[in-house]
Formats: C-alpha cells, sequence, structure tokens
C-alpha cells in the first residue's frame, strides 16, 4: 500500500538557496591576496556590528608548533624533505619556521591537523603521540578558539642520539678536510 504522505518537493530557488547555505557552512577557508601570495584564512570571527576576526590557516599551524616545542620524547617537526629545507633556511640566517612539518584544515569553528614529527629514542611513541595531540588542541582552543576535531600525527623517524651524533660528526670531518683541501 503507497504511503500518501509524500514531501512538498522544493522549489528550484528553495535548493540552490539550501546549496548555497551548505557551502557557506562546510567551507573550509577562504582565500586573500596578500603581498603576491595567496593566504588560507578562516572566518572564524562573528561580526557584532564592529567587524570580523579573520584568522589565516598558517597562524594556527604556527600555534600548533608552538604547543608542542617542549615536549620530552620530540627531536624535530617535520619529514626529511622539509627538515632539510629547514636546514638550508637556517644556514641562510632565516627565522626558524615552527610551523614545518605541519598541516591544517580551518573551518568557521573546528580546525583539523596533520603532522609529521621525529620522536627521541628511547621515550615510549604512543605517550608522545599522546602528548602532542593533546597540547596541540589545548593550544589552538586555548589561543584560537577553534574546537580541534583531529590531530594526526605521522611519526616518520626515531632519533638515537648516539648513532645520529656520530653521523653527524663524520659529515663535519669530511667537510672540513673538503675545505682544507680548497685552501691548499
Amino acid at each position: 500500500m503507497a504511503s500518501s504522505h509524500q514531501k512538498p518537493s522544493a522549489k528550484p530557488t528553495d535548493v540552490a538557496a539550501k546549496n548555497d547555505a551548505r557551502k557557506d557552512i562546510t567551507k573550509t577557508g577562504a582565500t586573500a591576496q596578500g603581498k603576491g601570495t595567496d593566504v588560507q584564512q578562516s572566518n572564524i570571527g562573528k561580526d557584532h556590528g564592529n567587524g570580523t576576526t579573520t584568522i589565516a590557516d598558517q597562524v594556527v599551524a604556527k600555534i600548533a608548533g608552538l604547543s608542542i616545542r617542549e615536549i620530552p620524547g620530540v627531536y624535530d617537526i617535520g619529514g626529511s624533505f622539509s627538515r632539510a629545507l629547514g636546514s638550508v633556511r637556517d644556514k641562510m640566517g632565516a627565522s626558524e619556521n615552527v610551523k614545518q612539518g605541519i598541516n591544517v584544515e580551518v573551518g568557521q569553528t573546528q580546525a583539523a591537523v596533520d603532522l609529521t614529527l621525529v620522536a627521541e629514542y628511547p621515550y615510549p611513541l604512543n605517550e608522545v603521540a599522546d602528548q602532542v595531540r593533546s597540547k596541540i588542541i589545548e593550544g589552538i582552543q586555548g589561543l584560537v578558539g577553534l574546537e580541534v576535531t583531529e590531530v594526526n600525527i605521522d611519526i616518520a623517524d626515531v632519533h638515537i642520539p648516539s648513532i645520529d651524533e656520530d653521523d653527524d660528526d663524520e659529515e663535519e670531518v669530511k667537510e672540513i678536510e673538503k675545505k682544507r683541501e680548497r685552501v691548499k
């Protein structure tokens, strides 16, 4: 037996208006032009008649990076490529990039964070990840006011001090020897 209760069909203009509203709700950020580069921004402020506040995604990423700097067991942030790039930046005298290896998606009221890090041996990796996740959530919610829906952590490597430091010493010796040969 067919039901006599049918949903009334929506007018095309109603459907279009609902779709536009849905796009506004799910939008992850607006692009603003700034000195030749596009900067993703989140529109988290409410207009109280005096204007709105807009916080760039890169600011949220920087807050995440600063939040985890002093956690025991975190040796470095970023994968091998971003760390190598950071090393080059350091040698050129550029300021430290605390958001390397951190990607954020920011909506109007929520943020999601993906980060890659190098853990320090012998700290338990699951405990390091839990502390990182907790500090990022605390930092973003406290300073920005966004709800953090997820923090995905990729532990790309484990730094073993005795092994890795020996490798660095060998590389430094080789560089010094090359420089001496050039001088001769």
